[in-house]
């Protein structure tokens, strides 16, 4: 089926017929997509049926980062993509909010999805995106969801921008490379740099707009926060700055730079969703690595993306195990949000005949099995312990003081 490509199948779609084959739609199983569209086409146009089946497609994909307003919202490929999820978007807004910012400028706005946010939130947002489609979903987002009111969308180049007067800027430059377009209908991107959805770009001068455009377009401001991918180099970020690794039930989703009177210049920060918890670093050393005690941390992803590994050691009287390895072990258990806890059990050189008959023999027919620092995969590892049993227990792969190790344990439940 084809997708959305131009701004009058789209806006066929906001219709009454359109409407009404969307409503068709809500529950449809893409599966049946061949099915649907023969009978559809009997009484509606092709094109507006592909569309629509389009549609729907896309916003059960899109279920995962907006959940049910994505049944009444409207997306292109790219948007789904790319949007932030809503609960990291939420969090975003609320930060901005607890600063005052009332009213802000929304660059590189795509379909919506952060503008949507900031509204809820209070604040007046100007969304500015290149791409007309993406703008037309922006603005059909914003109607569907009660928030026109607080929403203005203009389709510009976001470097041509006035952002004068505004309380905050936000920018969220695209980290994709162009992707293989089908024909000259293909839409442009659903980010301001009007790129199809590739490659990832790992070069913060390669997003478009450039990092250093969106770090001077936000020092002109009171406030403002530039959304990157979560692997920027730390030498890329502006020390004027503080940059926030925020992860999202474990998985670690975006890094915000965020500038303005009241951030800590040159601040690391880790904050991990939904419940909040947020550590800003005290720029701690690394601590000495020592023998493996009764309990293991693993840190969460944005702990360890932010360089804060040493604060969560502190925090729960830890060490490392290996000068090399984001894994903190103690001899005493301290509850942090920070991090997922162990009990140790074993401590072994990597073997696996030797594991394999330790398994047996403690009746282990259910592992979790972890690796950080080991080139053995859990998959092939799996196949070779071969198993049995009714007993549990979670097996970590790693180094100890440079050699490869084998732990068993079991995690503690908070």
């Amino acid at each position: 089926m084809g997708q959305v490509t131009d701004l009058d199948t789209f806006s066929a779609l906001l219709t009454p017929e359109g409407q009404e084959l969307l409503a068709a739609l809500r529950d449809h199983d893409p599966a049946d997509d061949l099915a649907a569209a023969t009978r559809l086409r009997r009484t509606h146009a092709a094109p507006l049926v592909s569309a629509a089946l389009s549609q729907a497609r896309l916003r059960q994909r899109a279920a995962a980062k907006f959940g049910d307003d994505a049944r009444r919202m409207y997306f292109t490929p790219n948007g789904v993509e790319q949007s932030t999820r809503v609960t990291v978007a939420t969090h975003r807004a609320a930060r901005l909010a607890a600063l005052g910012v009332r009213t802000l400028a929304d660059l590189c706005s795509g379909i919506g999805g952060d503008a949507l946010a900031l509204a809820r939130a209070g604040i007046s947002v100007l969304a500015v995106d290149r791409d007309p489609l993406a703008c037309a979903a922006a603005r059909a987002n914003a109607e569907a969801l009660g928030l026109a009111e607080l929403i203005e969308v203009r389709c510009a180049d976001v470097t041509e921008v006035d952002t004068a007067g505004f309380d905050a800027v936000f920018v969220d430059p695209a980290r994709r490379t162009k992707a293989p377009t089908r024909g000259a209908a293909h839409s442009a991107s659903a980010r301001g740099g009007g790129r199809a959805t590739g490659g990832r770009i790992f070069d913060p001068e390669a997003y478009s707009p450039p990092l250093s455009w969106a770090v001077e377009a936000a020092r002109t401001a009171p406030h403002a926060a530039l959304k990157i991918a979560p692997g920027v180099p730390h030498e890329a970020l502006p020390e004027d700055a503080e940059t926030e690794w925020i992860s999202d039930g474990g998985d670690v989703k975006e890094a915000v730079v965020w500038f303005g009177a009241s951030v800590t210049p040159g601040g690391r920060r880790a904050t991990l969703l939904p419940g909040g918890a947020t550590l800003l670093g005290a720029g701690l050393p690394d601590p000495e690595p020592g023998p493996v005690g009764r309990w293991l941390y693993e840190p969460d992803g944005a702990v360890i993306r932010a360089h804060l590994v040493a604060d969560v050691a502190q925090q729960v009287g830890g060490r490392l195990i290996d000068p090399t390895i984001a894994y903190i072990t103690a001899d005493e258990l301290t509850q942090t949000p920070y991090a997922a806890a162990y009990e140790i059990t074993d401590v072994l050189p990597f073997n696996v005949k030797k594991l394999r008959a330790l398994l047996r023999a403690r009746g282990i027919g259910i592992a979790e099995i972890k690796k950080r620092g080991s080139a053995v995969s859990p998959e092939e590892l799996r196949k070779k312990l071969k198993l049995e049993g009714k007993n549990s227990c979670t097996i970590i792969l790693t180094r100890v003081a440079g050699r490869p190790s084998m732990l068993l344990g079991r995690p503690v439940r908070a």
